[in-house]
């Protein structure tokens, strides 16, 4: 056997580019949710204050720390996913391809930190 047949096949690399590209869709789409939150708690209360003259919401509310957790999220996300995709890449060139979980775990508990969050300041609205 020559070297080409132990460095993965174009089909592998291929995969794993696309895998890298659904990080980056997955870490943008959470930064527009986080980035969506803040803007859209600062337009409520334009809002509220061009319509009665005062602020009907509350000044101090979570949305701004809870919308830079979410751009900060995505942002990890795509730090993630780059780095599964130059791990995967060097494990393909060796033929030498184990799982490691690691990350993906620190990336689901930042996700559910954040929906707890979410849970947490939306909880008394209900």
């Amino acid at each position: 056997m020559d070297d080409n047949t132990h460095k993965g096949s174009v089909s592998d690399h291929l995969a794993n580019e696309r895998t890298f590209l659904a990080w980056v869709r997955t870490s943008i789409a959470l930064m527009g949710f986080g980035f969506v939150v803040v803007k859209f708690s600062l337009f409520v209360r334009q809002l509220s204050i061009a319509v009665t003259g005062h602020s009907v919401t509350p000044v101090t509310g979570f949305s701004g720390v809870i919308g830079f957790c979410l751009v900060a999220i995505g942002a990890l996300a795509a730090l993630i996913g780059y780095l599964r995709y130059r791990q995967v890449e060097k494990h393909l060139l060796k033929a030498d391809f184990k799982p490691h979980s690691t990350l993906l775990l620190i990336l689901t508990i930042f996700v559910i930190a954040g929906s707890m969050l979410l849970l947490y300041y939306l909880l008394p609205n209900l």
